[in-house]
C-alpha cells in the first residue's frame, strides 16, 4: 500500500531529462549556449562524458541523430564515427 501511495505522489512528474530537451527545445539560443559549454569539455578527459551527453540530450531535443544527419546532410551513422 505505502509503494502505491509513493507511485500517487509521483503521479504527472517529468524527470529531468524530459525537462531538459523540452528546455532546449523550446530556446534556441539556450541550446547553442549549452552545446558551446559541451564543446569544451570535449578535451579534458573527465569531463567528456558530460560533454558528448550534452551533445545527445540537444541532438534529441532537435528531432534525434537523424534529424541531426539529415539537416546536416550526411548519414545518420557517420555520426556515430565523429
Amino acid at each position: 500500500m505505502e509503494t502505491e501511495a509513493m507511485m500517487d505522489k509521483f503521479k504527472g512528474a517529468v524527470s529531468h531529462h524530459e525537462a531538459e530537451v523540452a528546455e532546449l527545445r523550446a530556446d534556441r539560443d539556450l541550446a547553442v549556449e549549452y552545446l558551446k559549454v559541451a564543446m569544451g569539455t570535449l578535451d579534458d578527459p573527465n569531463d567528456r562524458a558530460a560533454g558528448l551527453l550534452a551533445l545527445r540530450t540537444v541532438a534529441e531535443a532537435y528531432g534525434g541523430l537523424g534529424a541531426v544527419a539529415a539537416e546536416a546532410a550526411i548519414n545518420r551513422e557517420s555520426l556515430y564515427r565523429l
